[in-house]
């Protein structure tokens, strides 16, 4: 779950890590009087959840009021990458001396928090990876002992050469560590993090990412969720308990298990197809799952071939097939389907897809080969 730039500020303030006052506005006329009430140059920045936003005209300097509701009434309602622009923050500019880039998260291969730093901030990391590689430490944090003073000074040291700023930016690394895990975060990142004419360094943009797993004891967090800025797609999953995330392919792929859904998605690469999805509908034998699956998948308008691939275990297959028959019942699917059932019930759920017109195969390969083959000829 991703949360808006302004809502990301607001932990890392309560956390007391220094960042500049603003505050967000929905219309034009706000955004003037926030500026006006902050005065002096501020910065006018869409609140979507989408990267981008700068390169995109959604990040702005104003040097007045009046030209931060200009700015304001240009960026409100524009499109940025398929996410459209109902609210923008506005905030105090500040002089910036030096951008680095500091970001904590999770590390799945070692199972543990990781801190990535950089000497070079306000550009995108993956290029500073690619391309300068020695110009970024990661440091791994064992949970049990949290992120400890000498492991904060180390970050900060290969950040700047001046000892007043390392030390701030080490208590800064402090806050950011309790901020990640207080929070059930799998990201923070601060880019950039500036040091200011004046000395002082500062968060002067905010990300965090929270793991969905969590919010069910931080249910605070949960209402700060944005259903506006997600795709309409995944809220629709998630309400349904589905394990849901789009891809850019065409082959819609719906499975029972992550395992499965990941070896499915590698067998449609594998026979030269591209995924449009990964959806788990889980352990569950409710069809309504089935139903709410086909139907996210169906309206997706690039998927032009749906392959359905179950193993039924606790997942019975024929209440998977209940599940197709009342979809295509419901609402019309366009794209073909293409079904592999096997495990428990799968006689029952062949009968049932046959009386509905429907076929069912029992090998994984022959489902797959035919679905990419069939979107290859869409």
């Amino acid at each position: 779950m991703d949360i808006h730039e302004y809502q990301a500020k607001e932990l890392f303030r309560s956390a007391g890590i220094p960042v500049p006052p603003g505050e967000v506005a929905r219309t034009p006329a706000e955004a003037r009087r926030i500026a006006e009430e902050l005065g002096g140059r501020v910065v006018v920045k869409a609140q979507v959840h989408i990267g981008g936003r700068g390169k995109a005209g959604g990040v702005r300097l104003a040097s007045s009021a009046t030209e931060a509701e200009s700015h304001a009434s240009d960026i409100l309602g524009m499109d940025i990458r398929g996410l459209t622009v109902g609210k923008v923050l506005v905030t105090r500019a500040e002089d910036i001396a030096s951008e680095a880039y500091v970001a904590v998260l999770i590390d799945r291969r070692r199972q543990s928090p990781v801190f990535i730093v950089s000497p070079e901030g306000g550009v995108d990391i993956e290029e500073v990876a690619a391309e300068r590689p020695e110009a970024i430490l990661r440091l791994p944090v064992d949970p049990r002992y949290g992120l400890l003073p000498h492991q904060a000074f180390r970050l900060a040291d290969f950040l700047y050469a001046e000892a007043g700023h390392a030390r701030q930016a080490a208590r800064i690394m402090d806050r950011l560590y309790r901020v990640f895990t207080s929070n059930s975060c799998s990201l923070a990142e601060i880019n950039p993090l500036i040091v200011t004419v004046a000395g002082q360094v500062r968060a002067i943009d905010a990300k965090v990412s929270l793991d969905d797993s969590g919010m069910k004891r931080l249910p605070e967090l949960e209402a700060l969720r944005d259903t506006s800025s997600e795709p309409a797609s995944e809220t629709r999953a998630r309400q349904a308990g589905l394990s849901f995330v789009k891809l850019d392919g065409d082959v819609g792929c719906c499975v029972n298990g992550a395992g499965l859904a990941m070896a499915t998605m590698d067998l449609v690469k594998y026979y030269g197809g591209r995924p449009a999805n990964f959806l788990d509908i889980g352990g569950s034998s409710n069809p309504d799952k089935v139903v709410a699956a086909l139907e996210i998948i169906a309206s997706d308008p690039h998927v032009k071939v749906i392959l359905f691939n179950i193993f039924g275990g606790i997942t019975r297959c024929d209440d998977v097939a209940k599940g197709i028959v009342e979809a295509r019942s419901r609402t019309a699917i366009a794209p073909p389907i293409v079904i592999r059932l096997s495990g428990t019930n799968e006689a029952e759920a062949i009968e049932i897809l046959g009386e509905a017109g429907l076929a069912a195969y029992s090998s994984m390969d022959q489902v797959v080969e035919r679905a990419v083959r069939m979107a290859g000829s869409a």
